[in-house]
Formats: structure tokens, sequence, C-alpha cells
């Protein structure tokens, strides 16, 4: 009887560390979300916000201050790009969730157009009206269905009706399999349709719009399983996030996603994300929650336990081994340059393009920002742009780059692609 008890005990003490282990680490990635706020350039992002409030860790005078910024610096963006007739649905649907993820009462905040003063909502609304009759008339939205799933979310997460016409256009778009991006499937945009169909099910609609919405989220599960690699994760190291949230917000059981979070931990510890957009998509998906949660967010008797503990600046010194590097430009009418240069190894993909840039040897490149970081928009003078539906598609060594480039570091000799790719 004895050595059993010892066995129990021993097991329970290995779940209490692994449990105490995985909170350590969660609440180390809530610090590293934190602390990109006071580094990070250009407009605040909706995404680290809405991860900031969700976690279980909160220190709530940095997320009130980050909220302030949102509501000025973003808020002026959005009403700029709206003034200029620009399609905003996925930056205003992020918009949206981060306010309600803070209770901050959505029906105040209104936008100014041709004098004529609305809601955050009703400029939701409209976008996804203008999506929809874009997809009626040009068989695609304006700007993609990931910006239009999360516009479906942020509308139905707060408390809206979405129009029927709206959801079957995404209900087809999963029918029919168009969530792709190049030449692959976008996990991405899967995840965040389930997540929007899901709750457009949950808001309640008749038999038959219920019954093809149900058909349409049964296809997203399947894309989503049928995309698990052997370690774990959902598409790749950076969808796997999201993917798991439409999981949870799906009903998925705990063994269906069980590896898929095993490996985003093991990512972590390994410094896999360090970008905040990526970790901002994966800490909701590790404390079992998702961007559905904010439907019902309450803001009382939150933890504000948590502080940022000052730490030491690292000095990087540049790497004395150089790694030499060719890059291939192909352009739409499919053109190519080859240019090499030498970088220090561990130089980020941006850093090598500075590098041959600075060689004038006839490259050049221009480059705009995201809640992703940098993404190049111009090569060689030519532009890729997401209103001509197309964009700059990278790769190394014939592998398709899951980082951008800002995140990509360089720590062996390779050949780089940068290609002029329609979608």
């Amino acid at each position: 009887m004895l050595p059993l008890i010892i066995i129990a005990c021993l097991l329970a003490s290995a779940s209490c560390n692994t449990e105490e282990s995985n909170n350590e680490l969660y609440l180390t990635l809530n610090k590293n979300l934190l602390r990109s706020l006071e580094t990070q350039e250009g407009l605040p992002n909706p995404s680290v916000h809405l991860a900031l409030r969700l976690s279980n860790y909160h220190n709530l005078a940095k997320e009130s201050e980050h909220l302030n910024k949102l509501k000025n610096d973003l808020h002026n963006d959005i009403q700029s790009s709206l003034s200029n007739s620009k399609a905003v649905v996925g930056i205003m649907a992020l918009y949206t969730l981060a306010l309600k993820s803070s209770c901050y009462d959505i029906h105040t905040v209104t936008f100014t157009v041709s004098e004529k003063s609305e809601s955050l909502l009703t400029h939701l609304k409209k976008q996804l009206e203008d999506e929809k009759d874009h997809i009626a008339s040009g068989h695609r939205p304006l700007t993609n269905y990931y910006q239009y799933s999360l516009g479906v979310l942020a509308l139905c997460a707060s408390g809206v009706r979405v129009n029927h016409h709206v959801s079957n256009k995404l209900v087809k778009a999963v029918q029919y399999e168009h969530f792709t991006y190049g030449d692959h499937e976008s996990i991405d945009t899967y995840a965040m349709a389930g997540m929007a169909l899901q709750c457009v099910k949950d808001a309640g609609c008749n038999g038959l719009i219920t019954f093809q919405v149900n058909t349409a989220l049964i296809k997203v599960k399947q894309k989503l399983l049928a995309s698990r690699r052997t370690d774990g994760h959902l598409g790749n190291e950076f969808s796997t996030g999201l993917a798991v949230q439409a999981l949870l917000a799906m009903g998925s059981q705990a063994a269906e996603y069980a590896s898929s979070i095993e490996a985003m931990r093991t990512g972590a510890r390994s410094n896999t994300y360090h970008n905040p957009m990526a970790i901002s998509q994966m800490l909701p998906a590790l404390q079992q929650k998702s961007y559905m949660s904010v439907k019902s967010k309450q803001c009382d008797n939150e933890d504000d336990m948590l502080v940022l503990e000052p730490i030491d600046p690292v000095v990087v010194l540049p790497s004395e081994t150089k790694v030499a590097v060719m890059v291939e430009v192909v352009m739409s009418s499919g053109a190519t340059a080859l240019y090499s240069v030498d970088v220090p190894k561990g130089s980020s993909l941006l850093e090598a393009l500075e590098l041959l840039k600075g060689k004038n040897v006839g490259f050049t490149f221009e480059k705009e920002s995201s809640l992703w970081g940098p993404f190049l928009s111009a090569v060689n003078g030519e532009q890729a742009r997401q209103s001509d539906r197309r964009y700059w598609h990278l790769s190394s060594d014939g592998t398709a780059l899951g980082q951008g480039v800002n995140d990509f570091k360089i720590e062996a000799a390779q050949n780089i692609s940068i290609k002029n790719t329609s979608y």
C-alpha cells in the first residue's frame, strides 16, 4: 500500500511542477508583451492589447496607458483612412475587440466622414457591406477573407447581429476553399473564419442558415486538424496560436489541440516567438482563451500584481563570421536579377538587404510598417500592392519564409528569392 501512496505523491508532484513551469512561461510571455509596449515603433498594436487584457496576469496602469494610445493614435489613423475611402475592416475590427477587452463603451466611439459623425460599429458594418458587395461583383473581398472574418467576429462579439448575406459570403468562401495565399492555404484565415462563424452560430440564426454555418464549421475544423505537422504545430509555428484559439472557440476536445499547445510551449521556451504579434496570438490560446472570450469579458476583480523588473540592456556585438547570401529578384514580368552579399552571421534579412542596397549594384527596396513589423512594398522600383492582389513572396533555398524580413535570421549561407507574386 505504501509504494502506491509514494507513486501517487510523485505523480502529483510532477503534475504540480509541470503546471508551475507552464505558468512561469506564460508569465514571461506576458512580461515580454508588456515590454514591447515600451519599444514598439509606429502605431499602438490592438492585438497586443487584446492579448494583455485576455491574460490572467495584469499591470492595469500600463494597460490603461496603452488603451489611451489606441483611442488617440490608432483612432486618428483609422479616421484618416476612412476620410480617404480606404478599406480598413481588419484594423477597425481589432480596434473594436481591443476596446471591448478593456470593457470600454464602444458605443461612444465615433468617426466623422463627409461631416457626418457615426459610431464605430456603424462604420464597421459599412466596411463589411462594402467587402460583401465586392465579393459579389469581383468574387473576392476588397481586402482579404482574414480581415473579412475578423470584421464579422468583432461585430458579432459586440452584440450586433451580422447580416446573413455577410455571413453567407464567409460560409461560401469556406465551402469553395477560397482561403489561399499564393500557392498555399491560409490556416490563419480558416482559424479566424471559424471563430467568426462560431460566434454567428451562438448568436442564433434560422434553421437553414444554422445548417450552412454548421457545415462550414465542420470543414474549418477538418482543415485545421489536417494541417497538423509531426511536431504538433498547425500550419506553421506562427499560425498555431490562432488555430488553437479557433478549436477552443468551436468547443473541440482537449485531445485535439493538446499536442499543438505543447508545440507552442516548446517553441516559446526556445524563443521562437519574439515577435509581439506572434505572442499576442499565442498567449490567449495557451491560457485556454480565444478572441471569442471578449464577448463575455468582465473587468472587475482583476489581478494587478504583474511588475516588470528592470533588465540590463543587452549589447549584441556584430559577428565576425560572414556568410554568403545570394539574392534573386523575380519581377512580375518574370525578369530576374541576381545579387550577392556577405553578411555577419545572425543578421536579419532586413539588415542583409540594407547591406546589399548599400553596395550600389542596382538593388533597391522600400518597406512599409504592419502589425507584424516591416514588410517589402517595392523592390527595384516595382511595387507589389494588396490593391493589385500582389505581394513579395520570400523564400530561402526554395522554402517559403514563415517570418518577416526583420525576424528571419541568417545563420548560414543561403539563396534568398524575392518574387512578385499574385494571389
